[in-house]
């Protein structure tokens, strides 16, 4: 059932919990996670990444009403974000055509620019009753540098009061230890800050970067303060290898890709969510 992702990340705060939240880019990783998430019984989120539309692979309306239909399709909670967007515009683009969760990612400013650029998104998102989820300290590409592991790159925590509370952000990306993509060496959250970061606010904190961490780290994030972790590089990755399985068959049939494709996807995601302690 079509939820709100301010509600889902209350549930996750009120259970001391995280709710997972995947990056799709086409319909079988959207039915996926909706089915997965109704076979572990647990709550989930979509997202979509800005690049799928500007790329022209799946525009904001079409995303947004094909998430809705088949998040409707199952009893359990599912929410719809648009993950990492830096342009206004396009921010407001995403919520015309139906999100009405969106992240406004200023992080690459400075800090002063930063609190403008997400107070102008959140201002506007009020409007529309949409959630603005800001990012705070730099979660970079782990393929690029070990710069994440950097604890001068990590988010401060006397920023994170002051952020949250002049922008109204429902919801805050922070660094603590985490990158983007497949890491070059085991990446080690630090705890100890999370635990500093979580002092620091009562906004929900999002920890990017799911792929690659192990799973005891993640559970001692999600024990401290992160209720929302964005999952996509080994999502991806599975959906890819998938559809290059099917049709480097000799004798598939067009269109019954899915049939293929969408039930390993759905474990995957039911396995995923066993993170989630959230009981429904």
């Amino acid at each position: 059932m079509y939820t709100r992702v301010r509600d889902l990340l209350a549930l996750g705060k009120k259970n001391n919990a995280c709710i997972l939240a995947f990056d799709c880019a086409d319909v079988n990783m959207i039915r996926s996670v909706c089915y997965g998430a109704q076979k572990a019984r647990k709550p989930v989120i979509m997202m979509l990444h800005p690049t799928a539309t500007l790329k022209n692979v799946l525009p904001f309306s079409v995303f947004a009403h094909t998430a809705k239909y088949f998040a409707n399709q199952v009893d359990v909670p599912v929410g719809l974000h648009l993950d990492h967007c830096s342009d206004f515009d396009e921010i407001c683009r995403a919520i015309h055509d139906g999100f009405d969760s969106v992240m406004a990612d200023g992080s690459i400013l400075p800090f002063e620019e930063n609190v403008a650029f997400t107070s102008k998104v959140v201002e506007v998102a009020k409007n529309f009753d949409v959630d603005v989820e800001g990012e705070l300290g730099h979660v970079g590409t782990a393929a690029e540098s070990d710069e994440y592991s950097k604890k001068e790159m990590f988010t401060k925590p006397s920023e994170v009061t002051e952020f949250t509370a002049r922008t109204g952000v429902t919801s805050l990306a922070v660094s603590f230890g985490s990158a983007h993509g497949l890491y070059k060496y085991p990446p080690k959250l630090d705890i100890d800050h999370l635990k500093e970061l979580q002092a620091a606010t009562d906004t929900p904190l999002v920890l990017h970067g799911g792929t690659g961490i192990d799973d005891d780290q993640l559970k001692a994030a999600f024990a401290n303060g992160i209720n929302k972790i964005n999952i996509g590089t080994e999502f991806y990755m599975l959906n890819t290898r998938l559809n290059k399985e099917f049709y480097a068959q000799e004798d598939f049939v067009p269109y019954t890709y899915p049939d293929y494709i969408v039930p390993v996807l759905t474990d995957y995601i039911a396995r995923r969510l066993e993170l989630c302690t959230v009981t429904l």
